[in-house]
This record gives C-alpha cells, structure tokens and sequence, in this order.
C-alpha cells in the first residue's frame, strides 16, 4: 500500500513538473504555448521574436508561404510577415545599414517558421535535403534562420543570383562554381557580408543564413497571429 501511495505522488510531481516545460512532439521539445513562449522573454529579451519589418522599415519582404508562389505551391502561412530573435534583428539591422551604403537592400523570403510548417514541408517536398527533418526541427523554427537576398536600392530589383529562391538544383548550393561571373560576385558578395554579423550560409542554399548562436533558442510552434 505505502509503495502504491508513493508511486502515486511521485506521477503526480512528475505531471506536474511537465507543464513547465516545452511541449514534446516525437520526442522533440517544441514550444507551443504562448503564455510559455512570453515567461522566456521576460526572462530573457532576447527571446523575443521581433518582427522584422517593424524593426528595419526599408527592409523589403516577399514572404512567398504566405502566397501559392512556393515549392509547395499552396498558401503556408496565414500573414505575410517576418520575424526572428531579437539579436538575430540586430544583425540584420547593421547588415542592412552597411549594404544601404553601397546602394543595395535586403529582400527577406522567410525567417520564423512554425515547427507545423516544417511538418508540411518534409510531407510534400520531393527532395528531403532542401528541407528540414522535423526529427530534428529547423533553425528556422528557433527564429535563427532567414531566406533572404540582395536587391538594388534605386530600382528595387533583385541582384542575379545563381537560381531563384528555393530552387532545389545543384546550383544552389553555396560553393556551386558553374554559374556567371556576375551571380558569383553577388552570391559572394552576400555570404561574405551576412558571415561578418554572425549569419552563416546554408551549404546547399545560397539564400539561407543561420545566426551563430542558434542553440541556446527553443524550437517554437507559435503562429504569426498570436505574435
């Protein structure tokens, strides 16, 4: 009887622990609670996941899972925003400032994505390396990754690069070499400058880029409307 009893409370302790931490999807922890998702930015600000657009006004965004102009060819996402951590902002707020300098912009594809869209993504994409394995969850579900690119500031057009965003050809690859000059230079040129503030490219994608510390964020599910 004693060891049933304490049995008994040793679950109940254990239940209750369990509600103050992530929530595990296939034995990945994912935060999906919102009211969770704002403890940690009391406890630490650079949680937050900022949006982008209102942080660095003359970013300019194509959030193409908000269109039916993706891979998956359907609408991902129900707003056409962006977001990530705060000190991930930060970088791309000095990056932005330095470009702006020599005439040219961000253009930003993507940045914070709900781990259920990394779900979706891995169920229809026909080829698995160009996507996450949600095993794992995605960098982008951290608020630590963005698919961006590079455009010329007077026209607002994007700089040629070496495929179009989220092509899933060999040229996409970051150290692909059979491409022209002038998307080598442009390509180059944004690894390189992106690389300086601590955002580092994407092996076998030119426009993605992972901010250095992405391990000490949380795997999150949030959507963009409770954001």
């Amino acid at each position: 009887m004693k060891l049933n009893l304490l049995i008994f409370f040793l679950l109940i302790s254990v239940s209750g622990s369990a509600q103050n931490k992530p929530i595990a999807t296939n034995k990945l922890a994912v935060v999906k609670s919102y009211t969770q998702y704002q403890s940690s930015v009391k406890s630490n600000p650079n949680n937050e996941l900022v949006e982008i657009k209102k942080a660095i006004p003359n970013i300019k965004l194509d959030i193409r899972y908000a269109t039916k102009n993706n891979f998956m060819q359907q609408v991902m996402y129900k707003q056409a925003r962006a977001f990530a951590r705060r000190p991930v902002v930060a970088a791309l707020k000095k990056i932005q400032n330095e470009l702006n300098k020599k005439g040219y912009g961000l253009k930003i594809f993507d940045g914070y994505r709900p781990y259920a869209i990394t779900v979706e993504f891995y169920k229809k994409a026909s080829d698995k390396n160009f996507v996450a394995n949600p095993a794992k969850g995605s960098k982008h579900n951290r608020g630590c990754a963005v698919d961006l690119t590079l455009i010329n500031l007077k026209t607002g057009k994007e700089l040629v690069m070496p495929t179009p965003y989220d092509s899933f050809s060999a040229a996409a690859a970051a150290k692909y070499e059979k491409i022209s000059p002038e998307a080598k230079k442009n390509r180059d040129f944004l690894i390189a400058i992106m690389a300086k503030y601590q955002m580092n490219v994407l092996e076998n994608e030119w426009w993605h880029y992972d901010f250095s510390n992405w391990k000490n964020y949380d795997l999150m599910d949030i959507p963009f409307e409770k954001l």
